[in-house]
C-alpha cells in the first residue's frame, strides 16, 4: 500500500483547544443536491453547516461518513465538526435541542456527543450500509413510502437478483460500477450484497467498507437487468475484469437508496484504522 492520500478525502485534525463531536444525522435527501458543498444549491453539509454556524456562534465544517449524491436519503449517517471547547461547553445537552429549531424539517440531528480520541467520521468508519427499495406493484409505492421506495415497471425476480449478488461479493476493482474520480481507487471490498421480498417490495441490502461513486445505485441497475430477464445472473459478476466503468450498467434512481448504518471500531482501535484507511489502495 501506498501512503499517498486521496484528493477527495482530506485528513482533518485537532488542536488549539478544539474539540471533536460525533453528530449521528438523518435526512430525506429528496430537496438536496446530495451531501456535500455546491455554489449556488441546496446540500445537506451547507445546511447543517449553517445550523451549527447559528447555534454554535462560530464557522463549522463538518467532515462526514459517506458523501450521498443528490436525492439519496440517510437515516444512520455520521459526521464530525472540530468546534472550539468553550462553544461545546456552552451549548452542552441543548444542542439538539436548538438544532432542530434551526434546522429544515427534511433534516435532523439525532445526537452529538464529544468524540473519542483518534475518531474521525470518514477515516475510522470499517463499513457502510445501504438499502435500496422497489416496488414492482401495478400501483406504484405506498403514498407514505413514496419519497424512499422506487415504483418499477416491470415484475422483477428477487431470486435470481440475489443469486447475482452473491457472486459479487469480497474485494474486487468495481471500475465497471463507478464513475470514476481522478486519483482516487475503485478497489473495493463488498461484505454484503442480498435480494428480498416482502409482498410488492424488493429490497436490496449493501455494505461495504467503502463505496465509490455511485457504486450503490450502479449495482443495483445491473441486479435490475437481472432481475427482469434481460441478463443472466453471472454477468454483473463478469463486468469485474472491465477496468472502466460499463456503460450498459444503468444507475438506478436516487430515491430508493439510503444509508442506513456506519460502523466504526472500539475507541482503542480508531487512530489504527485512520491510519490504514488513509493508505491509498493498491
Amino acid at each position: 500500500m501506498s501512503s499517498q492520500h486521496l484528493p477527495d478525502e482530506p485528513a482533518t485534525d485537532t488542536g488549539g483547544g478544539l474539540v471533536r463531536l460525533r453528530l449521528d444525522l438523518a435526512y430525506d435527501g429528496t430537496g438536496f443536491s446530495g451531501w456535500a458543498r455546491q455554489p449556488g444549491r441546496r446540500t445537506v453539509q451547507a445546511e447543517l453547516e449553517g445550523g451549527l454556524t447559528t447555534v454554535l456562534r462560530t464557522p463549522v465544517h463538518l467532515t462526514v461518513a459517506g458523501r450521498t449524491d443528490t436525492g439519496v436519503h440517510a437515516t444512520g449517517q455520521v459526521a464530525h465538526a472540530d468546534v472550539p471547547q468553550d462553544a461545546w461547553a456552552a451549548q452542552g445537552g441543548r444542542l439538539v435541542r436548538r438544532l432542530r429549531g434551526v434546522l429544515p424539517p427534511d433534516v435532523a440531528v439525532r445526537a452529538v456527543t464529544e468524540a473519542p480520541p483518534g475518531f474521525d467520521a470518514r477515516f475510522a468508519a470499517l463499513a457502510r450500509h445501504y438499502a435500496y427499495r422497489l416496488t414492482d406493484a401495478d400501483g406504484g409505492p405506498s403514498p407514505l413510502r413514496r419519497a424512499d421506495t422506487v415504483g418499477w415497471p416491470r415484475r422483477l425476480d428477487a431470486g435470481a437478483m440475489d443469486a447475482a449478488a452473491a457472486l459479487l461479493l469480497g474485494r474486487h476493482d468495481f471500475a465497471a460500477f463507478c464513475r470514476r474520480r481522478e486519483g482516487a481507487t475503485t478497489i473495493r471490498t463488498l461484505l454484503a450484497l442480498g435480494v428480498a421480498r416482502d409482498g410488492d417490495v424488493v429490497t436490496v441490502e449493501a455494505s461495504a467498507d467503502a463505496f465509490c461513486h455511485s457504486m450503490v445505485r450502479s449495482l443495483v441497475g445491473a441486479l435490475l437487468a437481472v432481475g427482469e430477464g434481460r441478463r443472466e445472473p453471472g454477468w454483473p459478476a463478469a463486468l469485474l475484469t472491465r477496468a472502466r466503468r460499463a456503460d450498459e450498467v444503468a444507475v438506478a434512481p436516487p430515491g430508493g437508496l439510503t444509508l442506513l448504518r456506519v460502523d466504526y471500531p472500539a475507541d482503542a482501535d480508531l487512530a489504527a484504522r485512520v491510519q490504514v484507511t488513509r493508505a491509498l489502495r493498491s
